[in-house]
């Protein structure tokens, strides 16, 4: 095996190095490592600037927020849609639920999340407030999980957002540790972005604050064990935070923290009555890390380097496979899989040894991967979670399902519905006289129309009778659905209107939706429903359930 690569030092917010490795200038004044792959670090940046853009952007928008030739977004786009990292939508390009797999790496290789986010739950259900877990991340944090209320007054924070850490509670925590050159960087980065505007997740800062409050503030939180965030964000928001150490090193893992508003308690106040139990529940934390067993190793991804040559081979100059390849590298890494050496990654992923280690050496240069070079590992860092993550982390089932339901309107011609099971209040829908009496109804919570004269049309949010609809009778799981796969309705709600439905499973396997395509009884027999249109439905189906599970790993996907 190669030796490891020296040690750099590399710039927190924008990855710039310095140290032996043999570098090339660019035209922005920065420098890459020689062996960098950069169709890699293209495509990284496309990825980031939809982030930052809520997860949506027109392919002339990505031009310009890259600085990149439209024939480049153009293909790398094309390679991003490929690996379904991102769907086209006319001129406008749109992050998938397929990208989260880069976030869950890093999430499912941290361990945190799994163990604790369900302590951080129960003590967001007793307080009845916001809780958070937060990392380190340079002179900033990210966030790995939220619990957060439903109130007229919510945060906007979302998992992998990054804040500064001066402007946080939990900031001077991690400030603590910091070594003298983390706290020079922090510097740099406060004269050559005083107001912020890195941080999109928060608003610019109009008053900056001279660097010893925050120094000030870094001793006492290593002093007392806690730090407050007395509206430093923006007004009205407050928070407590303490620190959860590690096991064996004592070092901080992650800092858990409560959030509220001004109008619900002062820093002071907050402190004094919540900062107790916080403090009891990081107890629990510490415990849970203590216990919990070594991770075994899950699954790696098998055949990505045939996939990515396979892909090549069909799309041709259209698909860069040298990004392709590189983006399988954080894959290679997971639960049980949190350090791995160039080898193992090499193993994991089927590619080269010489294209892994070119994949590390770029992730390095980008702040994507840390190396530790007495046992040449590598380790993701949570910067990956800047690939997507945050808008994509409060999507709901709806929203996932609708681009596949759209797809599969056009593909048969008919409408396409997705529904969810609700408790009986009351029907508004065709047909549904005073309701069904039975106590369930379903809610049409997505739909895609057709622009045939005479379709079928019932509005979202409509509720109807279970009983007498297809996608009711595979959501209450009759008996009649189990064996087939689906339900068949034919003119049971109204005359005329012929419905086929199948279910759509959560990571556990219950049935939490269905899908549907509703039709006209005179254009398809009910033969031809099932031989044309329910392949089609349960392909639809499949890529809903696909999206699901990518999706709600480490976040709550809301059904409706």
């Amino acid at each position: 095996m190669p030796a490891t690569p020296a040690p750099r030092t590399t710039d927190s917010r924008e990855g710039v190095e310095s140290g032996p490795r043999a570098v090339r200038p660019v035209p922005n004044g920065r420098t890459v490592p020689e062996e960098a792959i950069t169709p890699l670090i293209r495509g990284i940046a496309v990825l980031r600037e939809l982030t930052e853009a809520d997860g949506t952007l027109s392919l002339s928008g990505l031009e310009r927020a890259t600085g990149l030739a439209r024939s480049t977004v153009d293909r790398i786009t094309s390679t991003l849609a490929r690996m379904g990292y991102v769907r086209l939508d006319g001129r406008d390009v749109i992050l998938t639920p397929r990208v989260l797999e880069l976030g869950n790496a890093y999430l499912a290789a941290l361990r945190l999340p799994a163990l604790l986010n369900a302590h951080a739950d129960a003590l967001a259900d007793e307080l009845d407030e916001s809780v958070s877990l937060a990392v380190g991340d340079g002179d900033g944090i990210r966030f790995i999980h939220q619990a957060t209320r439903r109130r007229a007054m919510s945060l906007s924070f979302r998992i992998g957002d990054p804040l500064p850490a001066e402007r946080t509670a939990p900031g001077p925590l991690f400030a603590s540790e910091w070594t003298k050159e983390a706290w020079q960087s922090w510097r740099e980065r406060r004269t050559a972005d005083p107001e912020d505007r890195t941080f999109t997740a928060v608003p610019p800062r109009e008053h900056p604050s001279p660097d010893k409050d925050f120094e000030r503030r870094a001793a006492r939180a290593r002093k007392d064990g806690w730090a407050l965030d007395d509206q430093l964000i923006e007004p009205g928001l407050v928070a407590v935070s303490v620190p959860v150490r590690a096991p064996g090193t004592g070092r901080i893992a992650c800092v858990a923290s409560v959030v509220s508003h001004t109008s619900r308690h002062t820093a002071t106040h907050l402190r004094d009555t919540v900062l107790p139990r916080l403090r009891a529940a990081v107890a629990e934390m510490e415990r849970e890390l203590r216990l919990a067993p070594p991770a075994e190793p899950g699954p790696a991804p098998a055949g990505l380097a045939t996939w990515t040559g396979a892909s090549k081979q069909e799309l041709g100059r259209e698909f860069i496979e040298s990004l392709a390849r590189g983006l399988t590298v954080l894959t290679a890494f997971g639960e049980g899989r949190a350090r791995l050496t160039l080898t193992e990654v090499a193993r994991a992923t089927g590619l080269a040894r010489a294209t892994a280690r070119r994949a590390l050496i770029t992730y390095e240069h980008l702040g994507l991967v840390t190396a530790t070079p007495t046992d040449r590992t590598f380790s993701l860092t949570p910067r990956v979670l800047a690939l997507g993550f945050p808008p994509l982390s409060r999507t709901s089932l709806p929203r996932i399902a609708t681009p596949h339901l759209t797809d599969l309107s056009t593909r048969v011609g008919e409408t396409t519905a997705l529904a969810v099971l609700t408790d009986s209040g009351g029907s508004d829908g065709p047909g549904s006289g005073s309701g069904s009496g039975s106590g369930e109804e379903i809610q049409y919570t997505a739909r895609a129309a057709t622009g045939k004269v005479m379709s079928v049309n019932i509005p979202i949010g409509t509720r109807l009778p279970a009983r007498e609809t297809a996608l009711g009778t595979v959501l209450l799981g009759l008996d009649e659905v189990r064996t087939p796969g689906y339900a068949l309705v034919d003119q049971e709600l109204e005359e005329g209107l012929r419905a086929i439905a199948v279910p759509i499973r959560d990571r556990t396997g219950r049935v939490t939706a269905a899908a549907s395509v509703a039709l006209h009884a005179a254009r398809r027999t009910l033969r031809e429903c099932v031989e044309d249109i329910l392949p089609e439905l349960k392909a639809a189906a499949t890529h809903i359930e696909a999206d699901l599970h990518m999706a709600s790993r480490f976040t709550r996907v809301p059904l409706s």
